[in-house]
Formats: C-alpha cells, sequence, structure tokens
C-alpha cells in the first residue's frame, strides 16, 4: 500500500475521481490545502468531501512553496510519503517541487512550469520548429496594441496563466481588443489567490474542429490512450459544452493529432506524467492549442474508462508511487461515450431545472446532474458557469454525443425573478 501526498485540488470532477482510484488501488492518501473551507463550501449538506475523507487532512500556507517544501519534508519524517500529486493546475509546478525535494517520483519541475505557462510553453513549440499559431507575448496596453496590429486580426487574447478558459477571447479590432485587456488587467490573483503573471499572449486565431489527446508517458515514454473531441460555445468565448470518447475522425486525422501532441510533450520535456493536450484540426493540419500536464476534466476521464477501461486518474496516481501504470484497452462493449453541459442562458439566480425526468428512462444515460433551487450564476463565460452535464453511451457505434445534446437541449433553466414576473 502507497501512501501518497495530495497538495489542493479542483472542486469539480477530479476532486472525486482522483481519491476513488487511489483508494480503489488499494492506496492511502493524505489531503494538504490552505482552505478547508474551499471545499466545504463544495459538498452538499450532510455529505463529507472525498478528499476530507483522507487518512489524514493538513492545512499549510500552499501558495508558499518554498515554505512548503520545508513543511512536508517535516510531515514526511514523521508520515512517510510514497508519492505526490495535484489535480489543480494552479500547484502543479509545486507539487512537482515538492516531489523533488523528497526525493520521490514525478516530472521535471522546469517542464512543469513550461507547460502550465502558455507563453512558455508556445516558445517552447517554436524552438523545437513545430507549426503553430503566430503569437506574441505583451505587458502593457502599447505593447498589445502594437503585437496585434503586427499579427492582424483576428486574434485570441489569452492570460498566460489561468484555466478553465477563463479569460480567453476571440477579438477582431483594437476596441474588441480593449475590452478583453481591461478585463484580464483588472482580475490581478487567481482564484487561490495567488498573484498572477500580468502578461498577455496574442494568438493568430486558429479555425478547425477542436480535439484533445489524452496520454500517458513514463521515462519518457509516451502512449497514446485516444483522442476525444471537443463542442465549443459562444463566439468570443472559448466555452467547452461537450465531449465524445473517441473522436469521430479518419483514422489519419487522429494519428496527426496524436503525433502532433506527443511532439509537444517533447518540446517541453515532460518525461513523466498524465497529460491532456488540446489541439485545433487545422486546414493546415494539427496546432497545439495547450499542454496540460494532468488528467482531462470534465469527466473526459469517465468517457475513456467506459469505453477502454484505461482510467487515467489510477494511472496518475501510479505514476506518482513510481508504479507502472496500465494503459492496456479492454473491450467494455461501449463504443462511444459523451458528455454535454448546460450553459446559463444569462445571470441570475436558478429556481429550477427542468426537464430531467426524461434523463431516467433513458438506458443510454450513465450519468446526470443539475445546479439546486437558488444557485446563483454569472453568464456563460468559461468553463466554471456550468449548470449540469448529461454522459450517454452507445454500445453501437460514434452516437453517444448526439444523445447528450439532445438531452441537455431538452432541459429548461427557469429563474428565480421569472416567478416574480421581472424577467428581463
Amino acid at each position: 500500500m502507497g501512501h501518497l501526498l495530495v497538495i489542493e485540488s479542483w472542486v469539480g470532477a477530479m476532486s472525486a475521481l482522483l481519491p476513488r482510484a487511489i483508494r480503489e488501488d488499494g492506496h492511502r492518501f493524505t489531503f494538504l490545502t490552505r482552505d478547508l473551507h474551499h471545499y466545504l463550501r463544495a459538498t452538499p449538506p450532510g455529505e463529507v468531501h472525498p478528499l476530507l475523507a483522507a487518512d489524514n487532512v493538513v492545512t499549510a500556507e500552499t501558495n508558499d512553496p518554498a515554505g512548503l517544501a520545508a513543511h512536508v519534508a517535516r510531515l514526511h519524517a514523521a508520515l512517510r510519503f510514497d508519492g505526490v500529486l495535484t489535480s489543480c493546475d494552479y500547484y502543479l509546478h509545486t507539487a512537482a517541487e515538492v516531489a523533488a525535494h523528497l526525493g520521490l517520483p514525478g516530472p521535471d519541475p522546469a517542464a512543469v512550469r513550461r507547460a502550465c505557462r502558455k507563453d512558455l510553453a508556445r516558445e517552447a513549440m517554436r524552438r523545437a520548429g513545430l507549426p503553430g499559431p503566430a503569437f506574441a507575448v505583451t505587458g502593457g496596453w502599447a505593447d498589445t496594441l502594437a503585437a496585434a496590429e503586427r499579427l492582424g486580426f483576428p486574434l485570441v487574447v489569452k492570460p498566460v496563466d489561468l484555466c478553465a478558459g477563463m479569460y480567453v477571447r476571440a477579438v477582431a479590432d483594437p476596441a474588441q481588443l480593449r475590452s478583453a485587456y481591461d478585463a484580464l488587467a483588472g482580475f490581478a490573483v487567481n482564484a487561490r489567490r495567488q498573484p498572477r503573471v500580468p502578461l498577455v499572449l496574442l494568438e493568430e486565431l486558429l479555425t478547425g474542429p477542436e480535439v484533445s489527446v489524452e496520454t500517458v508517458t513514463r521515462d519518457g515514454v509516451t502512449t497514446v490512450v485516444g483522442v476525444t473531441d471537443k463542442s465549443l460555445a459562444g463566439t468570443s468565448a472559448f466555452v467547452e459544452s461537450g465531449h465524445m470518447f473517441p473522436a469521430d475522425l479518419p483514422a489519419t486525422a487522429a494519428r496527426a493529432a496524436a503525433d502532433t501532441a506527443v511532439a509537444a510533450l517533447a518540446a517541453v520535456g515532460l518525461t513523466h506524467g498524465v497529460t491532456h493536450t488540446e489541439l485545433r484540426l487545422t486546414p493546415a493540419g494539427p496546432r497545439v492549442v495547450e499542454i496540460n500536464p494532468r488528467p482531462a476534466g470534465n469527466q473526459i476521464t469517465e468517457l475513456v474508462r467506459r469505453v477502454t477501461g484505461i482510467d487515467l486518474p489510477m494511472a496518475y496516481a501510479r505514476l506518482a508511487l513510481g508504479e507502472h501504470p496500465d494503459t492496456t484497452p479492454v473491450d467494455t462493449g461501449v463504443r462511444s461515450a459523451a458528455i454535454a453541459f448546460l450553459l446559463p442562458p444569462r445571470a441570475g439566480t436558478v429556481d429550477a431545472v427542468t426537464g430531467t425526468d426524461r434523463l431516467t428512462g433513458d438506458p443510454s444515460v450513465v450519468d446526470w446532474a443539475v445546479r439546486p433551487p437558488g444557485h446563483r450564476t454569472g453568464d456563460a463565460s468559461s468553463n466554471n458557469s456550468y449548470l449540469g452535464h448529461v454522459m450517454t453511451v452507445d454500445t453501437e457505434g460514434s452516437g453517444a454525443r448526439a444523445r447528450a445534446e439532445a438531452h441537455v437541449a431538452a432541459l429548461d433553466v427557469r429563474y428565480a425573478d421569472e416567478l416574480a414576473g421581472t424577467a428581463a
């Protein structure tokens, strides 16, 4: 039995899937966080958050990497950890540094930093000769405007260090660029109270379907588990509205996407870990959007598991322990699995999500959830905005995506102000 140290986590699907995988594989874990209330707030009344059911729950300042490494070394002397990991992007570099400090298995911290910082990843891929969008890294409005005019509109504006599509915007002219720049400049710290890097990444707008490649890498050898497709909502934002595994692609396109993802991992120096690499299948070929050195979110790992039997959160935990994860697919009887997300039509307080009665009668629906009454939502500006999801499987072909999307389309969001007759 191994003992894992989990440093922080997202509070979405992976906050349950990773603890489940650790326990099912016969291991135990200690959870370390700077803010217990962050996880308590995400727990329904009367339930225990899976992370807070750890063998040990420890609080420490996780936003101080140097101090944390020394603190964990003292814990290690008493508790004896066999591996360190996190599912939260904002702590991937920290977890890699702590593992290295303790002499435990893990990726190169410098490679993790390059992968997580969108500007550093772009520069690394350019140095490696990978084709990609024209881009510029800027600081300050005058610099940003000048670079945009040099590159030419339309462009994509990105923060270099945020996740879930936050503040990623397509802009068609200087006015839209200024609006996107000002919105990002006003967001000085991320959701975990870490100071942001005040840089802007401008990129040529890529066109074509978006996919992700799910991989497992050990000792520099990368296994491609498969390619996932994704649906995007909105015109200026890049909100993910659904996914299907495997992507319904010709074999040559899937292979080209996989090869590009593997080359991207080599470019940033990732030789260890489970990785979720997003790409656009442009008319000129696959182009990397971003590299995420951790298992995919949005329950993509569950889609993979239902189709192939490969448990990516479990593989992630085994790699952290220095073990060889099993990446051999098995015939589960499922040919495709998909998830579709319910996006808020507008900001407001949700009174009810109706139409869920249809879900219980469809055997292809394997999971669903909606937000409870009283949930306050903003607009659909990032992947943090979801009001629910429906997951479906197809045992015959690639029909799971259409089924999931049809079920979500039949759901209706009712707002509290509509009951009062004050809806806009």
